[in-house]
Order: structure tokens, then C-alpha cells, then sequence
């Protein structure tokens, strides 16, 4: 079905460049989530990682990005992109903003080591989540500093960010126009970024749109509910159409693990042309099936008057709890849901605030209807958010003096 698919490509904002609207992502073929030595590499992943990338030649997948923080990801690419030669290949990795220049620039020579390559063509400051990271890296000798003289030297091309910050800081960092692209999150189940992908259309920057399988719903692993209201095409295929039908968006992740992962994503390529005879039905019955769930004044209104996780009483993150109960009443998005939840707490600034194990323990019924008194929901929220920890696996957390 897909042996004769080659991706199209599209302008990369003004980074000029001619991008693949699928990019290989970094992040599931690595063997280690940690930095590991050269000597514990095995062989068997290495000839994983060479298959997946021939295919990509094959097909078309000229994009590869990872990042410095992706465990082995960079040292396994430094080994294998010469068993896969690509004269137009597009390199991309990511390192985090640093307090210390000097921190930021000795992980930036780890990763040219790593990737052995003395070029790297597109650089993303991985992670603009919170304030201080973007000051990290305007302030006099930051970050960019450090990376305006690599870029006068010659060693990198084009430099963005990524994020999974709140949009108005999304909005800020594109504002400052130092940069030339932006990885971000926007996908049918979330589409809360259209006003950074409009301040990047206007800035004329390259968008990148982050795993939109994986946090776009574990799609991979989707409910009975969802494939049945994708049907007739897989739930992969239909997100990536709507993603890739958005004049804003110029290429999407695609995590392959497997050389078997291209399969459904080269799919999706082949049924872009005709998206227009598959999304409009199906985002009908995706909504049809939350107003069922939910009901129309439930969907108007849920959002209004909710506290920001660092407003909200123990930093319980009422908005996304609240998004998790919708997926999973609309449309059986069970185990994402609960990989969410139970990442809440754990996630620092990537994943912000706390799931609801903290209420009726640390946080009282009192203590959230004070902070939800703009909302009219107030006195079913609390109901809301037990339920969803009994779904979800949760449990109400003990104070240590009365464990």
C-alpha cells in the first residue's frame, strides 16, 4: 500500500529549507533512556536503528531529530548515519538552557561528539517552559551567545526552540524573533497552541509539531471507542491529516521504534490529498460522541474559572485533570489518561502540578471550592476529580505523621 509513498516537502519558515511534512523522531529507537558507554551499545540495536534509517532514506525521511537528554539516542545516530548516507539529510538536535553558558556549551560539543558531525543543521534549545529559561538564555553571555558564535563559525545553520510552556510564553519566546523555528504541541486533542501557531505563521517561522502519536493520545494503542470513530481509517493516520491539513504546521514527529512504525504514517501520506473525505465525518462523530458523554453545557463552559496549577491549593493541576476526564468519558482514552495522571507530580516544568492522589489527604473539599469560586462547576469538580482517581489508579496520599 505504501511502497511507492516518498514525502512531499514544504518551506521550513524562514529557515528556508526544504522539510519533509514527517520528521524521524529520536526518541523510541534509542536503547537507554540514560547516557551510557560506547561498549554497552549492542549490536542488535545498532542493526535496529540501521533498518530504520534505510527505510527512511527510502522513503523520504530527509528530517532526523533527537536531543542531548535522549539517552543513547545521539551516540547510536553517531554510529549508524554513515551505514544510511543521505546527501540531503537534515540534522537536528536539541540541548536545554542552562544558567551557565559554559554548562550549555559543553553539552552542545557532547552532542557535535556524539552525532560525529562537525555541521549540525538546525539546533533547538530544548525546553523554554518556564520564564527563567528564556531569560537563561537572552540574558548578556547566555545561551545565545554561545550559540551566535557557533553559527559565525560555521557549525550550525538555524537555531528554535521547543516547549511545552503555557501560550503566552510560547507566544513571548516567538516575539523575540531570535528564533528561526519552534517544536511545539498541537493535535486534535489538544489544541490549545492556535495562537502560537499564528505568531509563528507571522514571524514566517518553521513549525514542528512534537509527538503527535505518543501525546497525542496513545495512539499507537488507541480504545475500541476511538478506532471505531476514526473508522475508516486508523486513529495515526486520521491526527496526522488533521495536523498536517493546517497551513501553519510544516512537518510532524513521527517516533518509529521499529522499521514496522512506518507503515501508517506513510498511509497517512498517501490519503493527504483526499483528507477532505475523511476529516469532516470524523470530527463530526468525535464530537458528536463528547456532546453524548459530556453534554453541550459541560463542553462550553468547563473551562471557565479554573486556578493555574501554581493558583491552585497543593498545585493540583485542575485543567488538565479536568481535559483527562473529558478523553476518557468522550472517548475511552484510558491508558492515556492514565499516564498522564500519574506523570502529574513527577513531571517538573515539562509536565507541571499535581493529579488529585493529594486531595481530601493534603488539599481539603474546602480548599478547592475557595479556589474554584469563579467556576459553575464549583460543587461537582471535587466529585469530578475522585472519580477520575478511582479510574485512573490513584490513591489518596497519606501525610507522613499519619502514615
Amino acid at each position: 500500500m505504501t511502497e511507492n509513498i516518498f514525502l512531499p516537502q514544504r518551506r521550513f519558515g524562514r529557515t528556508g529549507l526544504s522539510m519533509p511534512v514527517l520528521s524521524l523522531g529520536g526518541m523510541r529507537f534509542q536503547q537507554s533512556w540514560n547516557d551510557i558507554n560506547l561498549t554497552k551499545i549492542q549490536s542488535s540495536s545498532q542493526k535496529k536503528l540501521e533498518g530504520i534509517l534505510k527505510i527512511a532514506v527510502k522513503k523520504g525521511f530527509r528530517h532526523i531529530e533527537t536531543a542531548r537528554h535522549y539517552g543513547s539516542s545521539e551516540l547510536q545516530l553517531g554510529l549508524t548515519l554513515g551505514n544510511a548516507p543521505d546527501s540531503n539529510r537534515i540534522l537536528q538536535t536539541k540541548v536545554p538552557p542552562r544558567e551557565d553558558s559554559k554548562v550549555f556549551e559543553r553539552e552542545l560539543e557532547i552532542s557535535f561528539e556524539y552525532l560525529k558531525c562537525e555541521y549540525l543543521d538546525l539546533l533547538s534549545i530544548h525546553g523554554i517552559n518556564i520564564p527563567e529559561h528564556l531569560e537563561q538564555i537572552l540574558k548578556p553571555n547566555g545561551c545565545m551567545e554561545v550559540v551566535r558564535r557557533w553559527q559565525a563559525d560555521g557549525r550550525i545553520g538555524h537555531v528554535g526552540f521547543s516547549t511545552h510552556a503555557p501560550t503566552e510564553l510560547i507566544v513571548q519566546a516567538i516575539e523575540t524573533n531570535e528564533f528561526d523555528y519552534v517544536n511545539l504541541h498541537w493535535y486534535y486533542i489538544r489544541q490549545d497552541n492556535d495562537l502560537a501557531l499564528e505568531a509563528a505563521f507571522k514571524r514566517d517561522l518553521g513549525v514542528f509539531i512534537i509527538s503527535p502519536t505518543d501525546k497525542g493520545g496513545h495512539l499507537h494503542t488507541p480504545s475500541k471507542k476511538l478506532l471505531e470513530l476514526c473508522s475508516p481509517i486508523h486513529p495515526i493516520i486520521f491526527n496526522n491529516l488533521f495536523c498536517l491539513t493546517n497551513s501553519y504546521i510544516h512537518t510532524i514527529s513521527v517516533g518509529i521504534a521499529h522499521p514496522n512504525d512506518f507503515g501508517l504514517h506513510l498511509d497517512s501520506i498517501r490519503l493527504l490529498p483526499k483528507a477532505d473525505n475523511f476529516l469532516p465525518e470524523i470530527q463530526r462523530r468525535l464530537q458528536e460522541a463528547s456532546r453524548i458523554a459530556l453534554g453541550d453545557e459541560w463542553l462550553s463552559t468547563w473551562m471557565i474559572g479554573l486556578p493555574s496549577w501554581n493558583d491552585s491549593p497543593g498545585g493540583i493541576n485542575i485543567p488538565i485533570l479536568l481535559w483527562l476526564h473529558n478523553l476518557l468519558e468522550a472517548w475511552d482514552m484510558e491508558s492515556y489518561a492514565k499516564a498522564r495522571y500519574s506523570l502529574l507530580g513527577k513531571g517538573s516544568h515539562w509536565f507541571p502540578g499535581k493529579n488529585a492522589d493529594i486531595l481530601d489527604s493534603h488539599v481539603s473539599e474546602q480548599d478547592l471550592d475557595d479556589a474554584l469560586r469563579s467556576s459553575p462547576w464549583r460543587k461537582q469538580i471535587p466529585y469530578l476529580l475522585r472519580r477520575l482517581r478511582e479510574r485512573l489508579g490513584g490513591s489518596v496520599e497519606r501525610r507522613l505523621s499519619k502514615s
